[in-house]
C-alpha cells in the first residue's frame, strides 16, 4: 500500500507537469485513450462475457468515474498538488453517506464525529473565513463525491462483471466526455502532440497508473481493509513532497490543519469499516 501511494503521488505529479503544456481534458483523453488500447490487448488473451441485465450500472460506474477523473487533473492543474489530492481524499466520506442511504447501511455516533471532523478538515483546507470560496477548491470536493458515487457503484457490480470490463467502462466515458468538449465547445481544442516528451510522460503515466492499480489490489488481497484505507493517507505527505518539488509552497497553518483533520476522520472511518 506505500508503494501504491508513492506511485499514486507520483502520478499526481506526472498530470501536473503535463498540464503546463495540456489542457486537463486533453490529459484525461490520452490516458484513458492508451488504457482502453491495453484492455483490448487484453481481451484478445481471454474471452470476457458482458452480463447485459446491469449496463445502466456500467455505465453510471463509467460516467461517475471520469468526472471524478476530470475534476482531479483539473485540480491539480490549478491549487498545489497536496491540496488537490486531500481534497480527493475526502471520499471515504462520502462512500459512507452514500451507503447510508443507497445501501441503507447504519451510521454510529463514531462514524458522525468521524463525518464531522473529516468535513471541518474540508472547510480549514478550503479556508473560507471571510473570503470567496476558491472554484478550484469546491472542484476538488466535488472530484471526491463522485469518486465516491464511483466505488458505491462498484459495490454494486463487481461480482456480475470482470474488473477489465469495469475498468474499461470508466475509460470509454473518460475519452467520450473530452470528445464531447472538444467537438461541442470552445473551452478546450483537440491537438495532436509531436513532442516526444510530452509522449513519453503520457506513457510512463499510463505504466505507473497500472502499476498503482496492481500494489492497491495485491494489498486488500494481502491485510485487511481498514488497515490498507488507514495507510492508505501516506499518498497525502508523499504529494505534499512532490508538489513542493515541482514548485508548489509548503501548506500554511490551516491547510495543515485541515490535512490532519482530514486523517484522523478518514482514519475512523475505516475503524468503522473493520467491524
Amino acid at each position: 500500500m506505500l508503494l501504491s501511494a508513492l506511485i499514486s503521488a507520483l502520478n499526481g505529479a506526472v498530470a501536473k507537469v503535463l498540464s503546463n503544456s495540456m489542457h486537463p481534458i486533453e490529459i484525461v483523453f490520452y490516458r484513458n485513450f492508451l488504457g482502453i488500447l491495453i484492455l483490448l490487448y487484453s481481451f484478445k488473451k481471454v474471452n470476457v462475457l458482458i452480463d447485459k441485465s446491469k449496463l445502466h450500472l456500467l455505465f453510471l460506474r463509467g460516467f461517475f468515474g471520469s468526472l471524478a477523473m476530470l475534476l482531479f487533473f483539473y485540480t491539480i492543474a490549478t491549487i498545489p498538488l497536496g491540496e488537490a489530492v486531500v481534497l480527493n481524499k475526502t471520499s471515504p466520506f462520502f462512500v459512507t453517506i452514500l451507503a447510508y442511504y443507497l445501501m441503507k447501511e447504519s451510521i454510529g455516533l463514531n462514524t458522525f464525529f468521524a463525518l464531522i471532523i473529516g468535513f471541518l478538515g474540508i472547510v480549514f483546507v478550503m479556508k473560507p473565513f471571510g473570503v470567496e470560496i476558491s472554484i478550484e477548491h469546491i472542484m476538488g470536493v466535488l472530484g471526491g463525491f463522485f469518486s465516491a458515487a464511483a466505488y458505491a457503484t462498484i459495490k454494486k457490480i463487481k461480482d456480475i462483471y470482470d474488473a477489465r470490463v469495469i475498468m474499461l467502462s470508466f475509460m470509454g466515458v473518460g475519452i467520450i466526455i473530452p470528445i464531447g468538449f472538444f467537438l461541442f465547445s470552445s473551452y478546450v481544442e483537440f491537438k495532436i502532440y509531436t513532442d516526444i516528451y510530452i509522449w513519453l510522460l503520457i506513457f510512463f503515466m499510463a505504466i505507473i497508473s497500472t502499476a498503482s492499480q496492481w500494489f492497491l489490489t495485491r494489498a486488500y488481497s494481502l491485510s485487511k481493509a481498514s488497515i490498507i484505507g488507514v495507510i492508505s493517507y501516506t499518498n497525502i505527505p508523499f504529494a505534499i513532497g512532490f508538489g513542493v518539488m515541482l514548485g508548489d509552497s509548503l501548506p500554511d497553518i490551516y491547510t495543515f490543519l485541515g490535512i490532519i483533520l482530514i486523517i484522523i476522520g478518514g482514519v475512523l472511518v475505516s475503524k468503522k469499516g473493520k467491524k
